[in-house]
């Protein structure tokens, strides 16, 4: 089940408990000749996703809006007919932009149901996919408002997005994650609810899209991926708003990389072939090469050597046409080396050692920053290691040991126990200090 983040945000909007929703739904229901007798223990179910059966969905609109003093529908407390995930699709932009608010306020709270939400799969994986590649497109994003958004607004959640992607890569998605998202709930928004014309409007969503995705990119390094998945579709939403399809491209290479790390192969081949196809000439060189070297990590699980191989290929042609300066921002990630860590990751898929380890040895050479560097040293540990050479290893995994200091990261926390424990099996002369080190980077409180 989703939880139900709307109505979890229309209750706390009116200032009314648990059992006090609870105990006004039953006097409410015997206006209408029911005898109902719920507490607050069935609206924690509502809120964990279960919908009440009979007039009761209506009952609580009915509730929540003489709290409110406004009309309230089903779609407002996610009880709609459209399916538990029709909270994170709604239709409308208007719609869109109440439920996407909805789950940033809620994930503000800290609500713990909402960290924990399951990955969608099936329709509810695809679906947001197939909505943004596909017609109809948004005619108008005008919004009308007496506030209205002006240039300062977007160049001010421009700077938000570089900044907090910059924190993320130097302190990990834990410590930034929420950060980013008080941003999004305090700043953000009030200015997609307020008024804007087209022109404003896409530049808008654009610079939020933007944000939006850093937020489930912190989501994801924090191990929240079903919330990643989520602020992943509500970025490619907000792509298809703007117009901008390199912005959506990108979006859909961050569910690629989600769909890798959850053995998901097969989404992860068709996300990327679905980014590739959709953005078309509108994708630039270094998203491109992401996107292909990332089919080739893919292909080469799937066991698919002919594919990988031939990925591999389309990847580096691509990577050699980047020009740094007539990227957008988001592609920023992709810096030198970073195919090199892609393809060598697909050639150990292959079991092609040496190939493997001459693209990880390259990576290492070329400047990243801290976050890549860790998971570039970490690569070259692990092969030195396949490779018989744990002397050289532990000296490998030390140096990683220390970039890692500080930050606060599942993902990185993962890859140094993975090198941890393959470094104690080498049983070389230098794995207890190398170790060490790492114990030292693995103190910081997650």
């Amino acid at each position: 089940m989703e939880p139900n983040v709307l109505l979890e945000s229309l209750i706390d909007e009116a200032g009314v408990s648990r059992a006090g929703l609870a105990g006004r739904i039953n006097l409410a229901g015997r206006a209408r000749g029911l005898v109902l007798r719920y507490e607050h223990t069935a609206v924690a179910r509502w809120l964990k996703g279960q919908r009440p059966r009979g007039q009761v969905p209506d009952l609580i609109c009915e509730v929540l809006a003489g709290r409110l003093g406004r009309p309230v529908t089903l779609d407002d407390i996610g009880m709609g007919t459209c399916g538990p995930y029709a909270q994170t699709r709604p239709a409308g932009l208007s719609g869109f932009v109440e439920h996407a608010t909805a789950l940033w306020r809620s994930d503000d709270q800290q609500r713990p149901r909402l960290a924990a939400a399951p990955v969608a799969t099936g329709t509810g994986a695809v679906m947001p996919v197939w909505e943004w590649e596909n017609p109809p497109e948004d005619t108008d994003v005008s919004r009308p408002g007496p506030r209205r958004v002006s240039a300062a607004d977007i160049e001010m959640l421009r700077a938000a997005r570089t900044h907090y992607e910059q924190m993320y890569r130097k302190a990990g998605g834990i410590a930034t994650r929420s950060r980013v998202v008080k941003f999004l709930n305090a700043e953000t928004a009030p200015l997609l609810r307020a008024g804007y014309d087209d022109a404003v409007g896409r530049r808008l969503h654009r610079a939020v899209g933007g944000l939006v995705a850093v937020a489930g990119i912190c989501a994801y390094d924090s191990d929240a991926h079903g919330l990643a998945q989520r602020y992943f579709h509500q970025a490619l939403r907000l792509a298809k708003a703007s117009g901008d399809r390199g912005l959506g491209g990108y979006v859909i290479a961050l569910l690629v990389n989600q769909s890798l790390f959850l053995a998901d192969y097969r989404r992860a081949v068709a996300f990327a072939e679905a980014a590739l196809r959709a953005a078309g000439p509108h994708i630039t060189p270094a998203l491109a090469a992401d996107l292909y070297a990332m089919q080739a990590k893919a292909y080469a699980r799937l066991g698919d050597p002919r594919s990988a191989l031939e990925r591999i290929h389309r990847a580096e042609s691509e990577a050699g046409r980047i020009s740094p300066g007539r990227e957008p921002e988001e592609t920023g990630y992709v810096q030198p080396g970073l195919v090199d860590v892609q393809v060598a990751e697909a050639l150990l898929g292959l079991g092609d050692l040496s190939a493997a380890r001459e693209h990880a040895s390259a990576a290492v050479r070329s400047p990243a920053h801290a976050r890549g560097r860790v998971h570039r040293l970490a690569l070259l540990t692990h092969l030195e290691l396949l490779q018989g050479e744990a002397d050289r290893a532990a000296g490998t995994a030390s140096e990683m040991a220390e970039h890692a200091r500080g930050m606060e990261s599942r993902r990185l926390r993962d890859r140094l126990r993975a090198v941890r424990e393959h470094l104690a099996a080498s049983g070389c002369a230098d794995a207890e200090a190398a170790a060490g080190l790492i114990d030292g980077a693995l103190r910081v409180p997650l």
